[in-house]
């Protein structure tokens, strides 16, 4: 039986997706890459050749204009996210657009507003991480009440890039690390308690050439006392890690976000009792991510993740980057 793919269009030729997304997503059951574009007619050329892509565009307009075209990965610089993916959805696309979904949580409604226009078109922020076993088995230990009453959660996710030519450093389209990297330890807490913290506190600090932030750290107040941690930064030595307490024991994830696709994972149970090690086979995040949202366009049902998920988690960026500035709690 011929199994049907979603006919998928890159917007760009950014380095997360020729490296990471696409070829993860060649790997799919249900996506298949049809289409790249660039601003630069040569690269989006360059990266056909070298991913095996049919078809290169010189232009986003170009690729959006395509009818075999369905749907659309956005990995465009962060400025760029919402307004391409208005662009894609008013072109009659399917949009999968990288994270954070915007600059703020205002933009990110803009983005809402008008998906709500083409309900039958699919919209979802990238967070990868949640289509890995590790998390989905994680999920499920705390859900089994394996560590008992989950209580707080604490992340760190660094690397060390202070090249001022990266988008990353360049303030004024959405650098930093809070943006690249902090935005995974925002989600975590909100995607283990299934709910919304109330206030938040942030520390920042910023690059004082740069002007984006190196260092941020946060506590996120849930209900009953339920709160999440974290620590991001863009100029420490590379290191990832996440910790979920609970009143019975703990879940050690090993590397929470950069899951590698060519080797097997593993994250910890924790006990009085035993310290139970949970190894997980190989597998890319970013094919099983790309199926799920396939699967979801060929079956017309909803995404796995609901776009005001999207919105709720910039929200948390917002308030984080609010009260650094205003060196006080702040109320979601």
């Amino acid at each position: 039986m011929t199994v049907r793919k979603v006919k998928w269009g890159i917007l760009s030729s950014a380095k997360i997706g020729v490296v990471k997304v696409i070829p993860g997503m060649q790997k799919s059951e249900y996506c298949e890459i049809v289409g790249i574009s660039s601003r630069e007619g040569g690269r989006a050329l360059a990266a056909a050749e070298r991913l095996g892509i049919p078809k290169a565009y010189d232009s986003y307009e170009a690729l959006l204009a395509d009818p075999e075209i369905e749907a659309v990965y956005n990995p465009l610089p962060n400025h760029l996210h919402v307004p391409w993916s208005i662009k894609a959805l008013e072109a009659g696309k399917h949009v999968l657009c990288e994270k954070p979904v915007g600059l703020n949580a205002d933009e990110a409604k803009s983005l809402m507003q008008v998906a709500r226009k083409y309900p039958h078109l699919k919209l979802m922020e990238a967070f990868m991480y949640r289509f890995h076993p590790q998390w989905v088995k994680a999920k499920s230990l705390i859900h089994s009440g394996a560590i008992g009453q989950v209580k707080t959660l604490q992340s760190f996710f660094s690397y060390y890039n202070d090249d001022p030519t990266n988008i990353r450093n360049k303030a004024d389209i959405g650098g930093g690390g809070l943006m690249d990297i902090g935005c995974y330890c925002i989600s975590f807490g909100r995607f283990l308690f299934d709910e919304e913290p109330h206030r938040v506190v942030g520390l920042m600090e910023y690059d004082p050439v740069l002007r984006v932030d190196r260092l941020a750290s946060g506590i996120l107040d849930f209900s009953d006392g339920k709160s999440s941690t974290f620590t991001c930064s863009t100029q420490l030595m590379p290191f990832q890690h996440c910790l979920i307490f609970g009143t019975l024991g703990y879940i050690e994830i090993e590397i929470p976000v950069n899951a590698p696709p060519d080797a097997p994972t593993r994250i910890w149970l924790v006990t009085k009792s035993e310290r139970k090690e949970i190894g997980f086979e190989i597998c890319d995040q970013y094919t099983l991510q790309g199926d799920a949202f396939s699967l979801a366009i060929i079956n017309n049902e909803e995404v796995p993740t609901p776009f005001l998920d999207a919105i709720n988690n910039m929200k948390v960026i917002d308030a984080v980057i609010e009260s650094g500035r205003a060196n006080q709690w702040v109320t979601i």
